[in-house]
């Protein structure tokens, strides 16, 4: 292992070369978000004298993770909250030595925009360098801090964060050997839904060619109106005025006690619109807000007015999302039918209803559940992002069956990400989201194919339609004509 050397605009930093590849990390692309920064948009970095070490991973955004019984969530997420001012940082991995016009791959990680770091042990880019390919991943604000409107605060901060780290890709990259005109930014869960957001901002556009979502779309959203109840409501538990003031001045740990507390279901908050739809089913509290200049409509809406025509967009979704929510805290066993529909009944207006058309009263209550929101929460709106988005559109669905909790986990949520990082050793084990030993053939396919798209923009099978509806299941290697789900009667 040595020091690799690479000066960019704010001073010199010091990167490691190991393997064949050279990272840099907790490199800095805005000005630490701390005292009066705190509540404002990203502001630039402060330049330094003499060579900072970028060997070490440093702090991330404040945030409390929980346990997910029976599995290894630090893998996925990270080891909780690094404490530090300047985390608004990012990691970059690039081929050994010198490269030129490289293609460049920007990753935001997920985490319900409250939990999650770049530096997550499945997310490590180091095989996308392997593959001539740079690939980085960003911090950015969460939780109040990121994502909730305050009066005298600019909206969607967390959102400005990841447009300020893309602003930064464009302009320094180029110093790593990477081609800011060929940058792909992808995307799992909240960094998903993230993606699909810029891809309908103004102020995003012209940060990059292509974007990969990975079980997201563009349907988590609020008003700005229906967020607030979520600012008062917070206000009200933390004892302060509901200002930029008010909050900053509650310790960080009071704060996300709060956090923790509203995010329950009970006393919980009630965030649904005026039609009864609350579009995140209860998953987060904390997520964007549509009807500001980040974004003036609602991503949907965005796209049927043809913005992010020009970005090439390769989405989809897994067969069973909602069994990583669902299976190992044992609810979709133990789950009867009147708590299935309450439980559904809070984020929608029809829950019987929806839950009757997928087999209420005929199957178990859990698995109904689990199918209805698979298709409600994430694989439906994912679809419907894909249908209105006017530009190259490819989606896939990723089949594959993890053998955890004795095969009842299947094809959940986040278990594509070992598989398209080719970083299969961080998820696999007896507490491993893909069990005893998942396929590496599977890995080497699934991440061959995110780079030839980062590359190239090309991919083996034919776009998506509203009339064919090609569908492309990476574990089969097979399209498949996919029909109208039933959730389509069941969402605006």
């Amino acid at each position: 292992m040595r020091d690799v050397i690479v000066s960019i605009n704010a001073g010199q930093i010091s990167g490691r070369q190991n393997a064949g590849v050279e990272y840099f990390l907790s490199v800095p692309y805005a000005a630490p978000p701390v005292g009066a920064n705190r509540f404002k948009a990203p502001q630039p970095v402060e330049p330094w004298t003499g060579v900072r070490d970028a060997g070490i991973s440093g702090a991330n955004a404040p945030q409390r993770t929980g346990e997910v019984p029976g599995l290894d969530a630090e893998s996925l997420i990270g080891k909780g909250w690094h404490r530090g001012d300047d985390y608004l940082t990012l990691n970059i991995w690039k081929p050994e030595g010198t490269c030129k016009d490289a293609p460049v791959m920007v990753f935001i990680h997920g985490g319900g925009f409250v939990v999650g770091s770049k530096d997550a042990p499945v997310s490590d880019g180091s095989s996308f360098a392997f593959n001539g390919i740079i690939c980085v991943a960003i911090n950015y604000r969460m939780g109040i801090d990121g994502f909730m409107p305050i009066d005298d605060v600019p909206t969607n901060l967390g959102l400005r964060d990841q447009i300020f780290a893309l602003e930064w890709v464009q302009s320094q990259i180029h110093r790593f050997g990477g081609d800011p005109n060929n940058v792909t930014v992808f995307g799992e869960s909240a960094g998903a839904m993230s993606v699909a957001n810029l891809i309908a901002s103004p102020k995003a556009e012209g940060l990059f060619k292509r974007a990969i979502i990975q079980s997201g779309h563009g349907a988590m959203t609020r008003s700005i109106t229906t967020a607030k109840k979520l600012t008062y409501k917070m206000a009200r538990l933390l004892g302060v005025p509901a200002t930029a003031a008010g909050f900053a001045s509650c310790d960080l740990d009071k704060v996300l006690d709060a956090v923790e507390k509203i995010s329950k279901p009970i006393p919980g908050v009630d965030l649904r619109d005026e039609h009864g739809f609350e579009p995140v089913f209860g998953i987060s509290r904390f997520i964007p807000v549509h009807g500001d200049d980040i974004l003036p409509q609602p991503p949907l809406q965005a796209l049927q007015d043809g913005r992010g025509a020009q970005v090439q967009v390769l989405i989809g979704t897994n067969a069973e999302e909602m069994n990583l929510y669902l299976v190992p805290t044992g609810v979709r066993e133990k789950m009867f039918g009147l708590l299935a529909v309450w439980l559904l009944h809070r984020s929608h207006p029809n829950a019987r209803k929806t839950l009757k058309a997928y087999g209420l009263g005929k199957r178990k209550a859990g698995h109904v559940l689990a199918d209805a929101m698979n298709d409600l929460v994430f694989r439906w709106p994912a679809r419907r992002f894909a249908e209105e988005h006017l530009g190259q559109t490819h989606f896939y669905e990723f089949e594959w069956r993890s053998p955890a909790f004795e095969a009842e986990l299947g094809a959940c949520h986040a278990l594509e990400l070992p598989f398209v990082f080719n970083t299969l050793p961080t998820a696999t084990g007896p507490r491993g989201l893909a069990g005893a030993a998942p396929p590496q053939a599977l890995a080497d396919h699934i991440h061959g194919v995110w780079c030839e798209f980062a590359r190239s923009g090309r991919l083996p099978w034919a776009e998506f339609d509203k009339v064919e509806r090609k569908v492309y299941r990476l574990e089969a290697q097979m399209v498949v004509n996919e029909p109208v789900m039933r959730a389509a009667e069941f969402l605006p």
